[in-house]
């Protein structure tokens, strides 16, 4: 689904099966933010392609955390030295001390991956596209929001989604670092609020209004 002309959005709408929005980012980046599941993998390919872009040409992967919605299609990029895999140095260590536990417990075996680039908080570039990376600990120690300054997109992982946040009750959650989090991002100039699930939130206006909501009725729960 495109959204503008180099922003490509994935959302996973099935009622009955999990996983992950992924996002496209075009021009020279070339960027695949978030697989997701490898059984959901295919769909996703055939949603890129619906919009004339080919999975064999995608130069970057992205992992706003490692839970295994957002990560395990990993594992088609690991033969494919040309794709640079990049995730929070703070998740890729999580990732092997008690992430991949995550695995074994939700019946999956961990994937074969790698991390080419571990990435710190500040801004990046791919191709000629700068981003910033801003790291969110909350959901998951390394979790991350990448912001792209040029569309005033936030993709958000599962930090914060329409009118709600993501979890806190797996190993490495906490509330308290989450609304931290929240916080943080909720400074930013936010146009497009693309979260790693549930429907995007468009317009300067309502990214505002959601993370009041958000603040005003999820924040005492956390």
């Amino acid at each position: 689904m495109k959204i503008t002309e180099n922003l490509f959005a994935y959302p996973w709408t099935s009622m009955w099966e999990n996983n992950c929005n992924s996002y496209y980012v075009g021009s020279d980046a070339r960027l695949l933010i978030d697989p997701g599941l490898l059984m959901s993998f295919p769909e996703l390919v055939k949603g890129l392609s619906r919009d004339g872009i080919d999975s064999e040409t995608i130069q970057n992967v992205l992992i706003t955390h490692s839970h295994p919605d957002h990560f395990e299609a990993i594992e088609r990029f690991s033969d494919r030295p040309e794709v640079q895999i990049l995730m929070t140095g703070q998740e890729a260590r999580f990732m092997e001390e008690i992430g991949s536990k995550f695995y074994p417990a939700f019946g999956l075996d961990v994937p074969e991956y790698r991390i080419d680039r571990e990435l710190e908080a500040g801004m990046i570039q791919l191709g000629t596209e700068e981003f910033e990376v801003i790291i969110t600990p909350g959901h998951s120690p390394g979790s991350m929001c990448l912001y792209w300054p040029r569309e005033k997109a936030l993709f958000s992982g599962d930090l914060i989604f329409s009118r709600n946040v993501g979890r806190t009750d797996f190993p490495g959650g906490n509330g308290g670092l989450l609304k931290e989090s929240i916080e943080r991002i909720s400074e930013l100039d936010i146009e497009y609020l693309l979260p790693g699930h549930m429907e995007i939130v468009a317009g300067g206006d309502e990214v505002k209004r959601n993370f009041d909501i958000v603040k005003k009725a999820v924040f005492p729960y956390l």
